[in-house]
């Protein structure tokens, strides 16, 4: 039988496609600090109604937030905000796509940052597909750049090589805090823990964007508000991919979630191929049969 988080899982890997499609159609519209903030302020509200939901037909009681809790929903939080920061600067180096690919790195990330800060094993086999994964991940980010294999080995001390793994630590670090709040509230159902780790680290995030915002780039909030309706469809899906993350995060070690989680980049190749009628290259159709077989060994594996 499926394991919950696997369902949930791809759900999330689809919302999250989702948003990042719309969120492209602020592009011109928003700052790159602006078009950040709108995941946070347009998903707030909806994360305060889907953890009261939670609690009023869930019949769930709200869990007692610790310092614990407290401080992984702050870092997780502000490390998002980091990486998608790094990510915008990795952008302004010449030879930013040897730097985005070293980015990519998360989700071995992850595993190890899961395996020393919340004590999360990894399987024989779920390792084996971490490795496909992560090959498939490299090789279609090569088919999709001007890098080539021997510039991606011979720039590993480059700066930008060096953010981009940075910028990959931050997002594995996101996804690990956020578990970890989720698994320091104790024994409470999975799903009120992932609704109220969402609320309250959505909360944060809102706060400390927002503040950003006003401080540095003050017209562009006043440009968020004025762009509300794409910005709204951006809140609408990125809080029903993190009611997803979270609640997967919840159930199952972080590494096995965003390893699942690459099922993105299938998503997005199937639009790419059969909605845009784009041509695709061997190396892409390589990089794709490895992330499948990838995933179809973890999920498999936890069948």
């Amino acid at each position: 039988m499926i394991e919950l988080w696997i369902p949930i899982t791809i759900f999330a890997a689809f919302m999250q496609n989702l948003r990042s499609a719309l969120q492209k159609h602020l592009k011109g519209r928003l700052s790159n600090g602006g078009a950040t903030y709108v995941r946070f302020l347009y998903s707030l509200p909806f994360s305060l109604i889907y953890l009261w939901a939670v609690y009023t037909f869930g019949g769930y009681a709200i869990p007692e937030a610790n310092w614990l809790f407290m401080l992984y929903c702050l870092l997780g939080g502000l490390s998002q905000i980091l990486f998608t920061f790094l990510l915008v600067y990795l952008f302004s180096f010449r030879n930013f796509a040897v730097g985005t690919i070293y980015s990519k790195t998360e989700i071995v990330q992850v595993a190890f940052l899961g395996l020393i800060l919340l004590g999360d094993t990894i399987s024989d086999t779920a390792l084996v597909a971490i490795a496909i994964g992560m090959a498939g991940i490299l090789t279609l980010s090569v088919a999709q750049t001007t890098v080539t294999w021997k510039s991606l080995f011979t720039s590993v001390f480059e700066r930008p090589t060096m953010i981009g793994l940075v910028c990959g630590a931050f997002l594995g670090a996101s996804v690990v805090f956020y578990r970890g709040a989720s698994l320091s509230l104790g024994d409470d159902p999975a799903i009120m823990r992932a609704a109220y780790a969402l609320a309250v680290s959505v909360s944060m995030q809102t706060v400390i964007m927002g503040a950003y915002l006003l401080a540095r780039e003050p017209g562009q909030m006043t440009a968020v508000f004025t762009h509300w309706k794409p910005s709204l469809a951006v809140g609408i899906a990125g809080v029903l991919g993190s009611i997803g993350w979270f609640t997967a995060f919840s159930l199952q070690n972080a590494a096995y979630v965003r390893a699942l989680g690459q099922i993105e980049l299938v998503f997005t190749f199937i639009a790419s191929v059969f909605f845009f009628k784009e041509k695709t290259n061997r190396l892409e159709l390589c990089g794709i049969a490895l992330v499948v077989g990838a995933i179809l060994i973890l999920v498999l594996g936890q069948a």
